[in-house]
């Protein structure tokens, strides 16, 4: 999908420099040293900010910590569509963030994100584990030594606690206050044994369903082939537009 990147330049030369300083993420994942870090994560908001729009997305399902990047994302559409007199151009994407865990945080640090990258495979849950890692990666999870709180204003200063309830409210499709309800007092090894079960029938068919597609590449490529030119479709015009706009094309 070249659309991407080609959008992507275009908007580098909108975007602003203090935009991007103030982005939580980069600061997050450069750390102390971020003159050693990439110009592309740098710009990667960027980046994402042109993967929406140039689909001109007006409602975007994300997660609490992309919500900064929505908001990146509609401050270029807005100075795009001033600097070259279109007003209705590009939208103004809105977040859409919905149900309990909204920000899934490490099994080993409630202060961390789930990631991929990070160092630690027993701090996330990945599609490809089988039910005993899983159920393994739940039970060793890190927790503090009291019982589990009564009240949401019981979790301040707890949040590997927190994390967990959120989880298991988020799987089970119910309001978190219901879950800390319905666990309150009890000790963390018990509410981890009915997590890790959840957690593995919830994750099961998507699991299943992750291990049969990569048996099976030729199926990857078509699926992709036909996302693409699904995508395509929407994606040229308007980047055939944009180029107008910006006088790459007459």
């Amino acid at each position: 999908m070249p659309e991407h990147g080609e959008l992507a330049w275009i908007f580098n030369c909108v975007a602003r420099l203090g935009w991007l300083d103030r982005m939580t993420q980069f600061k997050e994942k450069s750390g102390k040293h971020k003159e050693r870090a990439s110009v592309g994560l740098y710009t990667y908001p960027v980046l994402m900010a042109a993967d929406i729009l140039v689909y001109k997305a007006t409602h975007v399902p994300v997660g609490e910590d992309q919500k900064q990047h929505l908001e990146l994302a509609r401050d270029i559409a807005q100075k795009f569509n001033n600097d070259f007199g279109v007003p209705d151009f590009f939208p103004q994407p809105e977040p859409v963030i919905v149900g309990a865990a909204t920000r899934v945080m490490s099994l080993r640090d409630g202060t961390k994100k789930m990631s991929k990258s990070d160092d630690s495979d027993m701090s996330r849950i990945n599609l490809t584990d089988d039910a005993e890692t899983i159920a393994n990666k739940i039970k060793r999870a890190k927790t503090d030594p009291h019982p589990l709180p009564g009240s949401k204003d019981a979790l301040k200063d707890r949040p590997e606690a927190e994390n967990l309830l959120n989880i298991y409210a988020a799987l089970a499709d119910q309001d978190r206050d219901a879950v800390i309800a319905q666990f309150a007092g009890q000790q963390f090894s018990g509410f981890k044994t009915e997590l890790a079960d959840l957690t593995v029938a919830k994750l099961a068919p998507l699991a299943a369903e992750m291990r049969r597609l990569l048996a099976d590449p030729a199926e990857i490529d078509r699926i992709l082939k036909d996302g693409a030119s699904r995508a395509r479709a929407i994606a040229v015009p308007v980047m055939d537009e944009v180029k107008k706009q910006v006088g790459f094309i007459s």
